[in-house]
């Protein structure tokens, strides 16, 4: 898909925003080929089929970004409010002490994995610091995929979105804000 729609950028002329919405169509297509049993990973075929753009046509691609950086601009927004008009507010109060407690053992692990991960690079200790610090705000991912256990009908799929949202309302405003305080300490030019 990622070669065909290469092609047709090289061969036909046509506007950015008709190649942002060919590109999203077929994103569509290899996710909805999933769901119709074909041997695929939908995701993993978007990836894919992103990258492969990249690497063949390189400033389409850069633009394409752009396209879609302001298409996220609402997508977003939509995101949050669709995730939060899901979410049983008194079911997320039940769950919340142990849903914080879960959140802050994870962040710790993820914390020390980052650490880990930061170590054989020429990165300053600050920096390695800085790096543990920007990964601790989550919230898109567990936006987007918080409340899919809820949608199947699991069980225990108004705990999943409960943390999911709890984990959104703690790291992100925790996380900007330790960012916004420790980067002129910790980095330099």
């Amino acid at each position: 898909m990622g070669v065909i729609l290469t092609w047709l950028f090289n061969h036909v002329p046509m506007r950015d925003t008709i190649k942002t919405l060919l590109v999203m169509s077929a994103a569509l297509l290899l996710v909805a080929a999933e769901a119709v049993q074909l041997p695929i990973s939908g995701f993993l075929a978007v990836v894919i089929l992103a990258a492969t753009i990249l690497h063949h046509h390189k400033s389409v691609a850069l633009r394409l970004s752009a396209q879609y950086e302001k298409i996220w601009v609402a997508a977003e927004i939509m995101l949050f409010v669709l995730i939060g008009a899901a979410v049983d507010i008194c079911y997320a109060m039940a769950v919340g002490l142990m849903a914080v407690l879960l959140l802050l053992v994870a962040l710790a692990i993820r914390s020390a994995g980052v650490f880990a991960c930061l170590i054989c690079t020429p990165l300053t200790m600050r920096e390695r610091i800085f790096c543990v610090i920007a990964y601790l705000p989550k919230a898109t991912v567990q936006a987007a995929i918080g409340g899919i256990p809820l949608v199947m009908g699991v069980v225990a799929g108004d705990t999943i979105l409960s943390v999911a949202v709890i984990a959104i309302l703690v790291t992100a405003p925790l996380g900007a804000a330790a960012i916004d305080t420790t980067y002129k300490k910790l980095l330099t030019r």
